[in-house]
């Protein structure tokens, strides 16, 4: 029995003081005391019933519904028995009332506590009123624009969709058996017994993968203007392992990053070595699976205030390129959404692409670059041009040459598709946006006229015009990004209707430029102004990163692999050995570090041990077999 329901039984055993003192009254005296009625013991479980469902109500206002003592004015010989149920219905009709009373003013509270958060959702996200944000911040318009799907984030979902279920599948069970998939389950050091891995959101985790080892973790650095920023934090374990990456990488050592992947199966550099390795081996399948092993394990890192979906959980935070540990993440992003792309999957790579971005707000990766080129391929035609207006809160993203050049393709296929367009509406045709987009960047017609190629008649006669013939871009910043923009998106030129756009509007571009020069003199004051750096700003995105086009390395090739494809022409030997010396403090072999000298000493009298020999001016043989197990514990017991 609970406390109120023992008070209330005490409060009716309690004699009545508010009897009346009339004449009816001094009869009662006189006759027989009234006893009180007995109770019915199965009311105690009605009333613990009634208490349970009047709970909630009761805790607002049980000031108000307090517990009254009936008025008696029936005979004495006859017992005031309490009227249960109008006193159950006259509870909760003030329950009731109370609790509509209270409601506005909870609705309220609520919504005021919301708008201090800064939770409340924006109904019309594109006018904010706020400025551009600043550097490393990111608007409500451009969260709510880069909100990530999840069931389009995976490739395998729209697989299916084009494929089937049935061919998906079939292609699954037959692939672990390949000759790629069994030497990257070889290599990762996963064991035969198979298990069920935990479900993560990004990738979808093979059986044969080996468990979780835990070497990683996510900690939360601040929380500065209602933005979390986050970094990742390798164990001990985890360090010892990147030393030894660091060893063999120096010494262009491919079979000790092997063997630290069977002793560390989730070390992230050596998994996304092996990923280039085999993508530019031609074994794409098995880059795949290296580098979605990468980012499960990263994923199964996250802090719980992170998320890859743009929730309230997981919208405000941002997770810097500057920290090194954070960097394999975005490494492995980009690798995995340019194969989703390969595969033909360019939803899913739109959706990866869009985490990827918001990430961090300066975009190290150059996601800006390509996620117009996705969108289009995806048929995502009005979400481009909701992000060209709300991304950053400002118009100076349309100056981009990829941007300019992709919002009309959009509006064309937005034309074509809708059965009636609004009338009087204030944004402008397809074709007036590309006419806007070869007077602003026509080095870019030039460039897809060779790249695409187009091989009509009418396009050398196009490009003879002064106009076009002697473009040029105006700057190193503006040239490389017209150099991405033709190597990511040339094959959109392709389609005819598409070209037929471009035709007319270039050749109405040559009969303006005939009519009245000062147009596109404003025209190169505008780009001139929006590009004035005489330095490359965008010196670190590489052009073959945004190519469909893979490499290829023999494997005699191995040291400019190592290097990396940006160092890889025309670097002297000597520029080449003088960067990757291997640093003092790892050039003693685990084995000798930290050990007793005396067991040294006498493990090399026997022949079978050796220890490598390295000399005090770092040139001589390292061996670089040396032992893994620092911790003595038999072998790492990350699939256990």
């Amino acid at each position: 029995m609970s406390a109120r329901l023992f008070q209330r039984v005490l409060k009716e055993l309690e004699p009545d003081i508010s009897a009346p003192t009339s004449a009816a009254s001094e009869e009662e005296s006189d006759s027989p005391p009234a006893t009180v009625p007995a109770r019915n013991p199965f009311d105690l479980l009605d009333d613990q019933e009634e208490e349970e469902e009047d709970t909630s109500m009761d805790q607002t206002s049980d000031t108000n519904t307090e517990h009254k003592q009936p008025q008696v004015d029936k005979p004495a010989s006859v017992p005031a028995v309490p009227d249960r149920k109008s006193k159950k219905k006259k509870k909760k009709s003030k329950d009731k009332h109370a609790h509509k009373q209270n409601a506005p003013q909870d609705e309220k509270s609520i919504d005021s506590i919301l708008e201090d958060l800064s939770l409340t959702p924006n109904p019309n996200p594109s006018k904010v009123s706020e400025p551009g944000p600043s550097k490393g911040k990111l608007s409500l318009a451009s969260i709510s624009v880069l909100t990530v799907d999840p069931k389009h984030l995976k490739a395998e979902n729209e697989l299916k969709k084009i494929f089937g279920s049935k061919v998906v599948n079939s292609f699954q069970n037959q692939n672990p058996g390949s000759s790629s998939s069994a030497g990257m389950r070889n290599i990762h050091g996963a064991r035969r017994g198979a298990h069920n891995p935990r479900k993560t959101v990004l990738v979808t985790p093979m059986p044969y993968w080996p468990r979780w080892d835990g070497s990683l973790s996510m900690e939360l650095i601040e929380t500065k203007n209602g933005i979390n920023y986050f970094r990742y934090v390798p164990s001990d374990s985890y360090r010892h392992a990147q030393e030894i990456f660091e060893i063999a990488k120096a010494a262009n050592d491919l079979n000790s990053i092997a063997r630290v992947l069977q002793h560390y199966p989730y070390h992230l550099d050596s998994l996304l070595t092996f990923a280039d390795l085999y993508r530019y081996s031609g074994e794409h399948q098995a880059s795949i699976d290296a580098v979605s092993k990468c980012l499960f394990a990263l994923e199964c890192a996250f802090h719980p205030l992170f998320s890859p979906l743009n929730t309230n959980r997981g919208s405000n935070r941002q997770l810097k390129y500057t920290h090194d540990m954070n960097k394999p993440l975005f490494k492995a992003l980009f690798n995995h959404m340019r194969a989703m792309d390969r595969r033909g999957c360019h939803r899913s790579a739109l959706e990866v692409c869009k985490f990827l971005l918001s990430l961090d707000s300066d975009d190290p990766m150059g996601s800006l670059f390509c996620i117009d080129y996705f969108a289009l391929r995806a048929q995502e035609y009005a979400w481009l041009e909701r992000f060209i207006e709300e991304y950053n809160s400002d118009n100076s993203l349309w100056l981009f040459p990829n941007f300019v050049y992709s919002l009309p393709i959009a509006r064309f296929y937005i034309e074509r598709d809708s059965t009636h367009i609004k009338a009087g509406s204030d944004k402008a045709s397809a074709l007036e946006l590309m006419k806007q987009a070869l007077m602003l960047h026509p080095l870019v017609l030039e460039k897809i006229v060779s790249k695409a190629p187009l091989k009509d008649s009418v396009w050398a006669q196009i490009l003879r015009n002064v106009f076009f013939g002697s473009a040029k871009a105006g700057g190193p910043t503006l040239e490389h990004l017209i150099n991405i923009y033709v190597e990511r998106s040339y094959i959109m030129w392709r389609f005819p209707e598409l070209q037929n756009l471009l035709k007319e509007a270039a050749l109405e571009v040559v009969e303006i430029v005939k009519g009245s020069g000062t147009e596109a003199r404003d025209w190169t004051c505008v780009r001139k102004e929006a590009f004035s750096s005489d330095k490359n700003e965008y010196s670190h995105l590489m052009v073959s990163d945004f190519s469909d086009t893979v490499p290829t390395l023999p494997p005699e090739e191995l040291r400019p692999f190592m290097m990396g494809p940006e160092m890889a022409g025309g670097v002297p030997e000597g520029i080449i050995q003088e960067q990757y010396v291997i640093p003092e403090r790892l050039r003693v072999p685990r084995e000798v570090a930290g050990r007793n000298p005396g067991m040294v000493f006498l493990e090399s009298l026997l022949p079978w041990v050796d220890f490598g020999v390295l000399d005090r001016d770092g040139e001589g043989d390292v061996d670089l077999d040396f032992d893994l197990d620092h911790d003595g514990d038999g072998g790492h017991d990350a699939n256990n």
